[in-house]
């Protein structure tokens, strides 16, 4: 079977649509980690991802069997766009079944290559589900993103370009995976003709399918997936592309958010390229491997997978990146409600920048100080600073690796209210479409009297809420059970620290 993919790899008819997209050193990079890094530019592909090799072998695969009616997909980013271009070329009519959520600037892609895009329900299940039931009713051919031979084949050419490019050795080749398609097709062709090089497959932590699917041996539907990596935010590994994967990959690593804004601004430093957050998924794994593992002098490869970056997200990659590299640290720190105590605390500092500070008058006693510190030396640095600040007397929590402190809190720190009893916190994500808040807050505010409210639009597909709730100890079990059926993905925030340091009624 592995023979048959290798020839299928080798036979695999991409390069009418793509590119051999180049492997350029990361020079700055190569030496803040004091190894040489080198980058496989599918962002610089037609389409700006791989995604075009798969979807083209496929319809090229399905030309050879004899005449098309049309294909179709569903698809919410890159395969949409890859699938649209393809059909353009071999001039076959294609169909493409988006959410709803779908950034604009993604619709307007897929038909500016000449498909017909389709916006169905709030998420990719249902454009899935919708492309089916179409598939079968005008007798299209369906193109699965990622589970399917002949587009893990096109995604496979990738591994090819790279062991031509650089025959040399080569010690890790890092993979991000979202379906699998590309980590299969890639893995199964390095181990077949190059074993001895390690490969490293890199998810985001918020949708690591495949990660669980290894660790029980089979494959597993999360129960949910975080959406800032949208390119690779899948429930479950696929079925033939898990089959092989679980043969070819060495490794399995997950990534943050912040690691990934944080690996995004590492690669614009080194190219002048923004790549969205899947796309600087293998960047980001190669980093944390470094880290963890020590290693030095080595050569490692990564992957960059797209370039597909909603502009608005822009600013919220900007806020994440410091805290990816380590070189900022959120604390909330305790000071004397006195004049100088401000002139105190910076000086106690010494010359370390101060990134934020957000405060309120609370009580006469002490204030709470919402702090962003700068960071030259990372996560030492932060160790030394909390004990500099707790050696003077300061009371200091780090929050550094709190969500909804970064999310929300800072954004409303002075905003505590007296009086306020028997609030509830949750965090909650929507589908961001137009009217989606006002129906958010028709679902959730129809029983309980919402005492708090912070949204922030991030770009992405869903939009993120800190909700307060007055809600008596007795109907708590009620509480959960109506949650349960809004459908919203939810966390309970109610012993979160910073909620309780900025944002608590002084009276419970």
């Amino acid at each position: 079977m592995t023979k048959k993919y290798i020839e299928k790899i080798l036979t695999a008819r991409v390069y009418d649509v793509a590119i051999e997209s180049p492997l350029d050193v990361a020079k700055s990079l190569s030496k803040r980690i004091n190894n040489r890094v080198l980058m496989k530019r599918e962002d610089l592909q037609p389409v700006f991802s791989f995604k075009l090799r798969g979807a083209y072998n496929k319809i090229d695969q399905l030309l050879r069997k004899g005449k098309l009616q049309g294909v179709i997909a569903a698809s919410a980013g890159n395969h949409a766009q890859g699938l649209a271009l393809a059909a353009q070329q071999r001039g076959v009519k294609a169909t493409i079944v988006m959410p709803k959520t779908t950034p604009l600037i993604k619709v307007n892609a897929v038909k500016s290559y000449g498909a017909k895009a389709v916006l169905v329900g709030d998420a990719y299940d249902d454009a899935y589900e919708y492309a089916i039931k179409e598939a079968e009713l005008k007798n299209l051919v369906f193109i699965h993103p990622y589970d399917d031979p002949d587009v893990i084949a096109g995604q496979g050419t990738v591994a090819m370009e790279i062991l031509r490019q650089h025959p040399d050795d080569i010690d890790v080749i890092f993979i991000p995976v979202g379906g699998g398609g590309l980590a299969a097709g890639m893995s199964t062709f390095i181990k077949y003709l190059r074993p001895e090089i390690k490969v490293v497959a890199v998810e985001a932590d918020e949708s690591a399918c495949l990660e669980a699917a290894m660790q029980k041996n089979r494959r597993v539907i999360l129960p949910q997936v975080g959406i800032f990596a949208d390119g690779v935010a899948v429930k479950q590994i696929g079925k033939e592309t898990f089959r092989l994967l679980k043969e070819s990959v060495d490794e399995v690593l997950t990534v943050n958010t912040d690691e990934m804004c944080a690996a995004i601004k590492d690669i614009f430093d080194d190219t002048r390229s923004i790549m969205e957050p899947a796309g600087a998924l293998a960047i980001a794994g190669l980093k944390k491997y470094v880290e963890i593992n020590a290693i030095e002098n080595q050569t490692l490869v990564a992957v960059n997978s797209g370039a597909n970056m909603n502009f608005d997200r822009l600013r919220h990659v900007a806020e994440r990146s410091e805290l990816g590299e380590n070189r900022e640290a959120l604390l909330a720190v305790t000071i004397p409600e006195q004049p100088g105590s401000f002139h105190k605390f910076c000086k106690t500092l010494g010359k370390r920048g101060i990134t934020e500070f957000n405060y309120r008058y609370s009580n006469a006693n002490s204030a709470q100080v919402y702090a962003g510190i700068q960071l030259s030396e990372g996560l030492a640095e932060r160790d030394t600073v909390i004990d500099v600040l707790k050696d003077k007397g300061y009371p200091v929590i780090d929050l550094s690796d709190n969500e909804v402190a970064k999310l929300h809190i800072r954004y409303m720190v002075g905003g505590r209210a007296e009086g306020i009893c028997d609030e509830t916190v949750f965090r909650f994500q929507f589908p961001e479409r137009p009217g989606a808040l006002l129906e958010f807050l028709t679902n959730i505010g129809k029983r309980w009297n919402i005492s708090m409210f912070h949204y922030r639009n991030h770009g992405a597909g869903y939009g993120r809420v800190l909700v307060g709730m007055q809600v008596p100890q007795a109907e708590r079990k009620l509480l959960d059970e109506y949650l349960q059926k809004t459908g919203y993905p939810y966390w309970d925030e109610s012993d979160n620290p910073a909620y309780a340091l900025f944002l608590a009624s002084q009276t419970e």
